[in-house]
């Protein structure tokens, strides 16, 4: 257990012990419905440029696992492209709400 000087819980170690409290707590259902909340909350506070960039980003990151993207010729669409047409995806569906 990481304890301080003090001999007192170090934030790591109780952010730890809550995570590991809630799991035992709640079920699916539970973290599915916080998700659905806190994407909901993201979707009224950001715009479509958020979207773009952070799909963009995530299909940078994919593509950057050592295996850059597709393939090959395979007709696959490459992590990096994905990423960036399901944010630009969201993004319209963002608009039209």
């Amino acid at each position: 257990m990481a304890r301080n000087d003090d001999n007192k819980m170090s934030r790591e170690e109780a952010g730890r012990m809550g995570g590991e409290t809630t799991s035992k707590n709640h079920d699916k259902d539970f973290y599915q419905e916080i998700g659905q909340k806190g994407g909901e909350a993201t979707s009224r506070n950001h715009d479509k440029d958020f979207y773009q960039e952070i799909g963009q980003k995530g299909g940078e990151a994919r593509g950057n696992n050592g295996n850059n993207g597709s393939s090959g010729g395979d007709g696959k669409m490459s992590r990096e492209e994905a990423g960036r047409k399901g944010g630009e995806a969201r993004a319209r569906q963002r608009d039209r709400s």
